[in-house]
């Protein structure tokens, strides 16, 4: 029995007994910390094997950025310079047009310079006639350049010049209306414009010295067609014609 338990003590505290390992107890955070800066110095092994890497392959990371801010800088000067030519465009476009527009007034006010020269021509050209028939025996009063010109929807306009001399000294005072000869539905027919014509006759009142223009327009009922225009001019408060004339459309 002794022999036995000397045997048991011998192998527990004996050379035979077993192996006895002492460790320091080390906190969590210190295990993590240490986990976290391995994990960092490896990713920055690896980044530095990256790079060298590429530097290896000829790819300089350095050179690269520097490219790409000179680009970068080239492109924004590039569209800074188009944007200069484009407001200078823009510009040349709008001067242009403008010329354009003003190319467009000056030859319209040509045209009516044009016009008024004509129109003056020929008004000189009556008052010369106008001068040699003054003083002859006649009608102080005449009637030039009656025309009657037809117009879309019935509608026609006519135009003529009055001219007063002689007797009268250029000044005349009275009225004028139109009598209009026309065929209707196979038939002749006449109408008078105005409507009331007369001494009373609103609108169509005269009064000038030396000659006056006339215009205006006058519209016939339905499909009828205009033969004939007269017009007939009278002293004022009077139903004697003093001057008339009779004209065909065209």
């Amino acid at each position: 029995m002794k022999t036995t338990i000397l045997w048991k003590l011998r192998q527990r505290f004996g050379i035979t007994a077993p192996r006895l390992a002492v460790r320091a107890q080390v906190p969590w955070y210190a295990r993590w910390l240490s986990i976290a800066v391995l994990l960092g110095l490896s990713a920055a092994l690896a980044f530095w094997v990256f790079d060298a890497g590429l530097r290896f392959a000829g790819y300089d990371r350095q050179e690269a950025d520097l490219e790409r801010t000179t680009l970068r800088r080239e492109l924004e000067s590039t569209r800074a310079e188009l944007e200069r030519l484009r407001a200078i465009a823009n510009a040349a476009d709008s001067k242009l047009s403008i010329e354009r527009t003003a190319q467009r007034n000056l030859a319209q006010q040509v045209r009516t310079l044009e016009a008024d020269n004509a129109k003056l021509r020929e008004e000189a050209a009556i008052f010369e006639s106008m001068l040699a028939a003054d003083g002859r025996s006649g009608n102080p009063l005449s009637i030039r350049r009656f025309k009657i010109e037809p117009l879309p929807g019935g509608e026609y306009r006519y135009r003529l010049l009055l001219l007063a001399s002689g007797l009268r000294r250029g000044e005349f005072r009275g009225h004028y209306d139109l009598l209009v000869r026309l065929t209707r539905d196979g038939g002749s027919a006449m109408i008078t414009v105005p409507d009331n014509p007369g001494p009373a006759a609103s609108g169509f009142g005269l009064e000038f010295r030396h000659f006056q223009r006339l215009e205006g327009t006058f519209r016939v009922p339905g499909a009828a067609r205009v033969d004939s225009v007269q017009v007939r001019v009278y002293d004022a408060g009077s139903t004697q014609i003093r001057a008339t004339e009779t004209v065909q459309p065209g």
